[in-house]
């Protein structure tokens, strides 16, 4: 599925902007120039349900702890290997924020504002989508959690403690962009 394409067809107004390749949301809001705040960036978990999709600004970390509350259980990144298998119409590492589109609930962390605009990865990593955040609610139909917390230093790189990926040895380890070498 085309991000772009599924877009039109549902007569959402929205602007395609391509930018130079991208690999973390917070280089996104870099090259874009716009608030690290405003771009939303798709983490894709593994919970006591099956896979989710958690969608949150650039500027905030996923809290482990509250994820387990509300979702009933423990929580974990996926591996490269599975967002790949699900998000197969994709880059390697690009997660769209439109789970229900692929059979994945999606979470929204309550802290977006839904009058503002969001900027999010497309299918690349040098295309972006611009859209009104509750156009993207109207459309995707997420559940509005507190499940995200700000950074602290501005520093949004990596997971906080007590969120781990399972290797393909079946061994935890930190999840680790390609920015991040």
């Amino acid at each position: 599925m085309r991000i772009p394409s599924l877009l039109q067809d549902e007569r959402v107004a929205f602007e395609a902007v391509p930018h130079a390749p991208a690999f973390t949301a917070q280089r996104l809001a870099k090259y874009l120039h716009v608030p690290g705040s405003r771009v939303a960036k798709a983490i894709l978990l593994y919970g006591p349900a099956g896979f989710v999709l958690a969608v949150l600004p650039a500027t905030h970390r996923l809290d482990p702890e509250a994820l387990a509350r509300l979702l009933g259980g423990p929580v974990r990144l996926a591996t490269d290997v599975e967002a790949a298998a699900i998000f197969c119409d994709c880059e390697w590492g690009v997660v769209p924020p439109f789970g229900a589109f692929y059979g994945l609930p999606t979470l929204l962390d309550e802290s977006v504002p839904a009058d503002e605009m969001l900027v999010f990865e497309a299918n690349t990593h040098f295309e972006a989508i611009r859209l009104l955040c509750r156009d993207f609610e109207r459309l995707e139909r997420p559940r509005r959690l507190a499940f995200a917390r700000r950074a602290e230093g501005g520093d949004v790189g990596g997971e906080p403690p007590g969120l781990s990926r399972r290797s393909e040895d079946g061994g935890d380890k930190p999840r680790r962009s390609p920015d991040s070498r």
